[in-house]
């Protein structure tokens, strides 16, 4: 079988130049769906080649077709074939989600997994209940400012504004509720 000239090929690399350069200068939507249907299936068996999923693929050839709509402005048929472009894109998308796929993702579920010990969830559970009662024991005044202190993470002058109260007493009443707090949690 003796290969295709290359002439045969120059009308539709023709016209897809046109497309793109119609693309790029008025971003022509008749252009980019002629296009999209020379060029979206092509793309998808390329990618499916490469043992893309069909859906993957799908995803992929869109994703190369709307890359051209961005950067049609790029384009430069002196140096590049329409289709040529084209593929390059599709190649340079292919390798990154290549590379994608096979780099870990950074993730807590990297580190080395250690079921809960189930005394400390019991003493942490004990702990926050011991927390809850010691906090409703507090008097109202240090009970809120220590509500918008450490729950609402409140900066003093926050508090002080919010209450109306002189910034001295804000601290002095954090100060008092916390040492009310720790003698009731260290006893």
């Amino acid at each position: 079988m003796t290969p295709r000239p290359l002439e045969v090929g120059a009308p539709a690399t023709t016209e897809a130049c046109r497309w793109i350069t119609a693309i790029a200068e008025s971003q022509c939507r008749h252009s980019f769906e002629q296009l999209f249907l020379r060029f979206a299936p092509k793309l998808k068996s390329y990618f499916l080649r490469y043992g893309w999923a069909d859906p993957v693929a799908e995803d992929m050839a869109q994703d190369v077709l709307l890359a051209i709509w961005r950067k049609a402005v790029q384009f430069d048929s002196n140096r590049a074939s329409a289709s040529g472009w084209i593929y390059a894109i599709a190649r340079n998308l292919r390798i990154d989600r290549e590379r994608q796929s096979r780099r870990p993702t950074p993730t807590i579920e990297g580190w080395p997994r250690h079921e809960p010990d189930p005394e400390a969830l019991c003493c942490a559970v004990q702990a926050e209940a011991r927390l809850k009662t010691a906090l409703s024991d507090l008097p109202v005044e240090q009970s809120a400012v220590i509500h918008l202190a450490y729950f609402e993470e409140r900066s003093h002058v926050e508090i002080a504004e919010r209450l109306q109260l002189p910034l001295g007493t804000v601290k002095s009443r954090i100060r008092r509720a916390a040492e009310r707090l720790r003698s009731k949690l260290d006893g």
